[in-house]
């Protein structure tokens, strides 16, 4: 009991540095970017939104905080093609940092989009803030993944009790063979809970990555989302059979009047709708969650800007709420890992649904 309680303890007071840490990168970068001197004795006005979205949207380079004129950044690599000049590679930080922009190579980076100069077109390749933490998190389930199966075949967790990171993995594991394989793709779970796994675990290390102060909203990023649901709308695809599509263009028992409106209903649902549904979701609730935490943290200089001891005398109450939704959103890191991966099972079943023997049982109706 004394050793649960030091672990609750210890989770709280990691959660609350890390969240009063993300409240000091916050205060100094937005000493940086919202209060800029126009005129001696003028300052422009808190713009909360515009921060909150400069910390959410994708960057060319690691920002961390600003103290002063010392910006601590990571600059990344840029990788830009112009049919005039064609592949150029350079570091990032040959822009300037935030506030101080200067062109290079005949380019400039503006709002964080690279464009030419003079106007002409340029094909953006840059390895940005978003993909150096997707190849960070890449790594780490390779390897992660990689040292657990090297326990199992040596025995480990096979003839003996598993140990470690494997103990803390596997149930996770049987949790996704038992509750989102078995039940949805019935005699052959085997072949695709490798992929289910991948997508569990990598949506998942993203997700909780994304909760470190600094680092980048990667599953917040549309272009990520889009992705993984072109790879499950193929896996999707490319696992349906002839009575599925049957299904699909002449609905069986249905009138005929009925058909000719259900038939593009049906063909939308497939092609769009159920990938648009897994991008969306995980889009829109991870990027929520960051929204809010920010948007307590601003409140405190909203109110510090109106009255000192206005901002000073909230910084408890917005420091409390944010370390509540700090703790809904780890929640809500695994659940979303879940809902994607439980979704993407779902539809699969329901593509291999055809003869009764295909598959033990039928996925049951989704609402999306």
């Amino acid at each position: 009991m004394a050793a649960k309680s030091i672990k609750s303890l210890l989770v709280a007071v990691f959660s609350l540095f890390m969240v009063l840490g993300s409240t000091v990168v916050f205060a100094q970068d937005t000493t940086h970017h919202a209060v800029t001197e126009h005129h001696e004795g003028e300052t422009e006005k808190l713009d909360p939104a515009k921060i909150i979205m400069d910390h959410i949207k994708d960057a060319h380079e690691w920002h961390f905080f600003t103290a002063g004129d010392f910006h601590a950044t990571i600059p990344l690599p840029v990788i830009v093609y112009s049919p005039a000049k064609g592949f150029s590679v350079f570091s990032s930080s040959r822009f300037g940092h935030e506030g101080h922009r200067e062109e290079y190579n005949g380019y400039k980076l503006e709002e964080g989009e690279i464009s030419a100069v003079d106007g002409s077109k340029v094909y953006d390749f840059s390895i940005t803030k978003n993909v150096a933490q997707m190849l960070l998190a890449l790594i780490v389930l390779v390897f992660l993944m990689l040292g657990i199966a090297k326990k199992y075949k040596n025995g480990l967790g096979v003839t003996s009790a598993p140990k470690g990171w494997q103990n803390a993995v596997e149930p996770v594991i049987t949790f996704v063979r038992d509750e989102v394989a078995k039940p949805n793709l019935g005699k052959k779970w085997k072949n695709y809970l490798p992929l289910l796994l991948t997508i569990f675990f990598f949506i998942l290390i993203n997700n909780l990555f994304g909760l470190l102060p600094g680092a980048a909203n990667v599953t917040g990023n549309t272009a990520f989302t889009i992705v993984l649901g072109l790879v499950a709308f193929f896996v999707i695809i490319f696992s349906t059979n002839a009575h599925f599509w049957m299904h699909i263009f002449w609905p069986p028992g249905v009138p005929f009047l009925v058909k000719i409106i259900l038939i593009p209903i049906e063909l939308a649902g497939v092609l769009l709708i159920k990938p648009a549904a897994l991008m969306i979701r995980l889009f829109a609730n991870m990027v929520a969650g960051h929204i809010i935490i920010l948007s307590f943290i601003s409140l405190i200089f909203i109110f510090g800007a109106m009255a000192k001891v206005a901002g000073y005398g909230f910084s408890p109450i917005s420091i409390l709420f944010t370390v509540f939704i700090y703790f809904i959103e780890l929640l809500v890191a695994f659940i979303q890992a879940f809902i994607f991966t439980n979704l993407t099972a779902v539809f699969i079943g329901q593509s291999m649904e055809g003869g009764h023997d295909d598959v033990d049982g039928h996925a049951e109706p989704v609402i999306i």
